[in-house]
């Protein structure tokens, strides 16, 4: 009695294998027709801010190179920490990506309690940096960065800048800065860029930690004082750099796209590939440098080393701005 209810349900050996050949099999077509549907493109923000922008160019691109269109949703709050929470909790069918920072996606779990690990997020291609900046409005009293710092020196705390989210890059910009040339300022975290900025724009605050970027958009309503790259960007070469005015500062965000950590592996690779195709096409090369963004070339196959270079970075930035011990 036993054996025979054993028999009944284990299936024997040669259909076992014809059932396993059969799933593999689908799931290799299910890959080589990836994708045949429109892909949900999450962003963790605001519209309005350079990560909604830049998604915006990859966009007008996807049609192009994947055969298939994008559809970019929103969903904002804590620094973008409300997304990257529930990243995992999406069907991983290669249809939902989300756009991923650095940054924020290594000092927040790291500083605090953020929903989510750094270790626990797959991100399959980063595909630009943005350095920081500080911004004032196109009416302040103040045209050079040396003005500011010296207001800033003689009203300790009164300096406002607004940034995007807190422990992000903004407030890591702004938090170096006041060690660097010894004064104190007071961060006013946003839910993302565009609302930064607009209350930058509406004089709300003294001044803007934000990202380079921000500047084409504002065009003539926002000074630039000076700009967190090695070198002069391109789009604004009148904009100094930090280190031209004496302060060793260089820093910002990078950009990529990650997915729901259960997507097959093929299809992580396949769309490491499709993104890595964008980045490179000279009209979208053209529209990203004209907008003061950097190009960067970090696909799936080495983001293991990218990732873990950043995390000890950023732990000694952390450990030098006191976020932790």
């Amino acid at each position: 009695m036993f054996k025979n209810k054993i028999t009944k349900y284990v299936l024997p050996l040669s259909a076992a294998i014809s059932i396993v050949s059969m799933t593999a099999s689908s799931t290799v077509l299910a890959a080589d027709s990836y994708p045949s549907s429109p892909i949900n493109y999450i962003i963790p923000f605001n519209a309005g801010g350079e990560s909604d922008l830049s998604a915006r160019f990859q966009q007008a691109m996807f049609k192009k190179h994947s055969g298939v269109q994008a559809v970019i949703q929103y969903m904002p709050g804590a620094g973008g920490a409300v997304a990257w929470s529930q990243l995992n909790s999406i069907e991983g069918d290669g249809y939902t990506v989300m756009g991923i920072n650095i940054p924020h996606t290594i000092i927040q779990p790291m500083v605090k309690e953020s929903g989510y690990k750094t270790e626990e997020l797959t991100p399959i291609y980063y595909f630009h940096y943005t350095p920081n900046a500080i911004f004032v409005p196109a009416n302040s009293q103040f045209k050079k960065l040396e003005e500011l710092v010296s207001y800033a020196k003689a009203n300790p705390g009164l300096v406002t800048f607004a940034g995007s989210g807190s422990n992000s890059a903004n407030n890591i910009g702004q938090a170096t800065f006041d060690k660097l040339v010894g004064v104190k300022t007071t961060y006013i975290p946003f839910s993302g860029i565009g609302p930064a900025m607009t209350a930058l724009m509406g004089s709300q605050v003294t001044a803007g930690f934000n990202y380079a970027t921000s500047g084409a958009s504002a065009g003539d309503k926002l000074r630039m004082l000076a700009v967190s790259s090695e070198k002069r960007l391109p789009a604004f070469p009148d904009v100094p750099t930090f280190k031209e005015l004496g302060v060793d500062l260089v820093g910002g965000a990078y950009r990529g796209v990650a997915v729901p950590k259960s997507t097959p592996e093929d299809i992580r690779i396949k769309l490491s590939k499709i993104i890595s195709d964008i980045n490179h096409d000279p009209a979208f090369i053209k529209q990203m440098e004209d907008n003061g963004f950097v190009l960067t070339d970090i696909d799936y196959q080495h983001m293991d080393a990218f990732i873990q270079a950043n995390q000890l970075e950023y732990q000694g930035v952390a450990k030098l701005l006191g976020l932790i011990k």
